[in-house]
């Protein structure tokens, strides 16, 4: 991959996070990888994330995978925007799971990118599927 590109993914990533994403940061994301099409993103389930039944609500895996659905199409220097999306929960979360959401790039076009995103636990079990598409806007993070 062309250095640039990956360290204008990176700028643009490090910006919408610390910058903007005030949301991502109560969380507790942390960034693990990033690049054009690809984000890594790690968060630990806290108390304060469950719901009545002691588990992750499903806002929160809904929420990280969503996060790194942003920061990977949003990585390309398009400004993209989700437009539809959908998650799948196969396995309850609990306090103290770390969760690590990973979002592959499935399909690009000028306007338009598929997502997929898969999150799993510190054991390495899927917890949920989540596939999103966004509507690329054409105006650039960086000139």
């Amino acid at each position: 991959m062309d250095e640039n590109k990956q360290e204008t993914a990176e700028k643009i990533v490090s910006e919408m996070m610390l910058g903007k994403d005030a949301f991502s940061l109560w969380m507790g994301v942390e960034l693990l990888e990033v690049k054009p099409g690809f984000c890594k993103i790690k968060c630990i389930v806290r108390e304060d994330m469950l719901n009545g039944f002691y588990i992750a609500h499903g806002g929160i895996t809904y929420s990280l995978a969503d996060s790194a659905l942003a920061f990977a199409s949003n990585a390309h220097n398009n400004k993209a925007v989700s437009v539809e999306t959908n998650i799948s929960h196969v396995k309850k979360v609990v306090a103290g799971d770390i969760l690590t959401a990973e979002c592959t790039e499935k399909n690009l076009s000028t306007r338009f990118g598929i997502y997929e995103v898969e999150v799993s636990n510190q054991k390495d079990e899927k917890v949920a599927l989540f596939k999103g598409t966004v509507f690329r806007t054409g105006e650039k993070w960086v000139h």
